[in-house]
């Protein structure tokens, strides 16, 4: 995964930790925006830009806390790594609970938090390309029939075309024609690709060892 497309976002209203951080993540190759306040944060940020978002949990005005809950509802999917004083620490765990991806308390180490942000931005691309992996599967999935879609599920469940064509009430020609069309719309070859397919949907749980 290309990590150096992702943007490392600082919204701090320190202006030393801003530069700190963006020398930081600058020496390490990262490419950075930073911001006094979360106002002017989300004037800008577009919810589809990958990166992650360092940011402070104390600020005046929105705080960082505020700033994590708006993004919730934008169902932005920048990671969080938050920064903490010694005091946050019970406040920065429940942020964890609500989705962040860590904190960092100050003073904290460059190794550290370059450590931090490299997951992050890990974690993000990552999820992203899961995303969009379910999407083109389930644009591939909208373009059944709801009878494609019934013989897919039994397909998918090891039934023989004998077995659907009894259970249907349809000729077993009729099925084999329905399971060509399900197999080509969807792009695979074999029952194993049909169920990573449907696993990727949700449509599948994924069994243990």
């Amino acid at each position: 995964m290309d990590i150096e497309q992702g943007t490392v976002f600082v919204v701090d209203d320190d202006p030393t930790l801003r530069d700190v951080v963006r020398m930081m993540a600058e020496g390490g190759g990262y490419q950075v925006d930073d911001f006094s306040d979360a106002e002017s944060f989300l004037s800008v940020f577009d919810g589809s830009q990958s990166g992650c978002l360092v940011l402070d949990i104390r600020m005046p005005g929105m705080s960082g806390l505020a700033l994590q809950d708006e993004l919730i509802k934008r169902k932005a999917l920048l990671p969080i790594i938050f920064i903490t004083g010694h005091g946050d620490v019970e406040m920065a765990v429940e942020c964890i609970q609500k989705g962040a991806f860590d904190f960092i308390e100050k003073p904290f180490r460059e190794a550290k938090l370059l450590d931090k942000i490299e997951q992050a931005l890990l974690s993000d691309a990552q999820s992203r390309a899961e995303l969009s992996a379910k999407s083109k599967v389930e644009e591939r999935l909208s373009s059944l029939t709801v009878r494609e879609t019934e013989i897919m599920h039994m397909i998918a469940q090891g039934c023989a075309n004998k077995v659907i064509a009894i259970d249907l009430g349809i000729a077993q020609g009729t099925v084999e024609i329905h399971r060509s069309r399900v197999m080509h719309k969807l792009s695979v070859r074999s029952v194993a690709q049909l169920m990573r397919l449907l696993l990727v949907a949700g449509l599948l749980e994924e069994k243990g060892d």
